[in-house]
């Protein structure tokens, strides 16, 4: 349980530990007592998504190949 100033210091860590699954619920208490409780959208997956592919996807030896192609004509200049 956290209080609102507590919270409110660390509420992007909070944010991010419920997106990673390191935490399933937070509850935020004012003078003690629980008033909220922030909680991961449902249907959400948690966790970091690396490898969401993994042994689905295979890509083509030559992916890279025409990079600096690809490259230049982002950059170039009008």
């Amino acid at each position: 349980m956290y209080n609102i100033l507590e919270a409110k210091t660390a509420f992007s860590r909070l944010i991010a530990a419920l997106e990673q699954g390191e935490q399933k619920e937070i509850v935020i208490a004012r003078n003690g007592r629980p008033v909220a409780r922030l909680v991961p959208l449902a249907g959400r997956g948690s966790g970091p998504r690396i490898g969401l592919l993994e042994g689905r996807f295979k890509a083509p030896k030559d992916f890279d190949a025409r990079n600096a192609e690809v490259a230049r004509l982002f950059l170039k200049r009008a």
